[in-house]
């Protein structure tokens, strides 16, 4: 478990230093896929590009890492002036070569380098970029003060994105990973703003009288479903990004939260109390079919959805919530968390494997990173804070 020191400057509290340091019995199925082992040997002469190629192979979720040099994979690199060879050999046999310039940060040329390591060597992994990939999360740091933040895939590089004196919670990332929609409280109600990262400026998407939260950007990245309440009865509702007109997908006196887009952009997953307890509802955009989805446990909340058609939930089971993944090829869901504590608010990273959550042990609340296949999980990111509402950013399509 990593632990990582960064500073936080809230609004007008003072920089602080901040070390991230109903009942059923349900049969657990996985999927369980070893990885192959890999050892790293480094890049001699140089510690820092070694330093960060080890934290993405780690955490690209494809290798175990291992010292025995005589592990399934063997990786080398050497450098030469601004270029470094790598060659990967399984057997003693060859399984790759890579020549990289060192353009850019250390980091950057890492995360280039693993990138095209597993996009070789594993076919089932259909993104490019996706050590490139961030992770937005929320953290508390004062009574009625959360901010959003993100960090890499291994948890280092944390950078504040928003600075209010506020709440500013439901991270979602736009397509591209340029820019990050939230719901932020202010003194007369919420709003969904969006918040662009380079350079960094921000707009209000949403602004209507009542709750304006739960927003989540279509595939496409054209249209926002958002949950509304403007005639005091809390709806889903879908608009076009950057416009008022908004077309209603629910008209019921149950409480709609969290949407989520299916891949294609023809259905919305949101969470409903319709039936007399959280579900996972799914409903077509053009309103023509609605279902209730069946799910593990009790009390399923916070889905979000793969681009391969999973979706994964937090669902209670004995009293703590766990997580979940629904395929919607078979209709199965299966259980991925056994783990004491309560894991919540699940992302799919877009490997459409790893899933980031936030995990509480009555105290206080981390995130990690569940691998639905075997189940094992990671510390992403701990501090003396609560951390909650990760969300992944999508990687491009190879």
């Amino acid at each position: 478990m990593r632990q990582i020191a960064f500073s936080i400057t809230v609004g007008l509290f003072c920089a602080a230093t901040v070390v991230f340091a109903a009942p059923q019995t349900l049969v657990i199925t996985k999927s369980v896929r070893a990885n192959p082992t890999l050892y790293f040997a480094g890049v001699p002469g140089d510690a820092e590009l070694t330093k960060a190629m080890t934290s993405f192979l780690a955490a690209c979720g494809w290798f175990d890492l291992t010292r025995d040099s005589k592990a399934e994979y063997v990786l080398t690199g050497s450098r030469n002036g601004n270029r470094v060879a790598f060659t990967m050999t399984t057997g003693g046999a060859p399984a790759g070569s890579w020549a990289v310039d060192l353009n850019g940060s250390v980091r950057q040329v890492a995360q280039r380098t693993v990138d095209s390591i597993i996009q070789q060597n594993f076919k089932e992994l259909k993104v490019k970029n996706f050590c490139s990939t961030k992770i937005a999360f929320c953290a508390q740091t004062a009574p009625g003060v959360k901010n959003i933040y993100a960090c890499d895939i291994d948890g280092d590089d944390v950078q504040q994105i928003t600075n209010y004196n506020a709440l500013c919670v439901e991270p979602c990332w736009f397509p591209g990973g340029k820019s990050i929609g939230y719901s932020k409280y202010g003194r007369t109600g919420m709003d969904v703003v969006e918040t662009v990262l380079n350079p960094k400026r921000s707009r209000v998407l949403t602004s209507f009288r009542g709750i304006n939260s739960g927003a989540a950007i279509s595939p496409n990245g054209r249209e926002l479903a958002v949950i509304l309440s403007p005639d005091h009865t809390v709806d889903l509702y879908i608009m076009p990004v950057g416009r008022r007109a908004m077309r209603r997908l629910t008209n019921n006196i149950a409480v709609e939260a969290s949407p989520c887009w299916s891949p294609d952009g023809r259905e919305i997953a949101f969470v409903s109390d319709e039936t007399g307890m959280p579900k996972i509802h799914v409903i077509s955009v053009d309103r023509k079919n609605h279902r209730v989805l069946k799910s593990l446990g009790s009390d399923a909340v916070t889905p979000d959805w793969s681009s391969d058609n999973k979706i994964v939930y937090a669902t209670k089971v004995n009293g703590n919530y766990t997580l979940a993944v629904y395929d919607m090829k078979t209709g199965k869901s299966t259980r991925i968390t056994e783990e004491p504590g309560n894991w919540e608010s699940p992302a799919w990273a877009a490997d459409n494997r790893q899933v980031v959550c936030k995990r509480s042990d009555g105290r206080r609340s981390a995130l990690y990173v569940v691998d639905s296949w075997t189940g094992k999980s990671r510390l992403l990111v701990s501090t003396p804070y609560n951390l909650s509402m990760p969300a992944w950013s999508r990687a491009g399509s190879r």
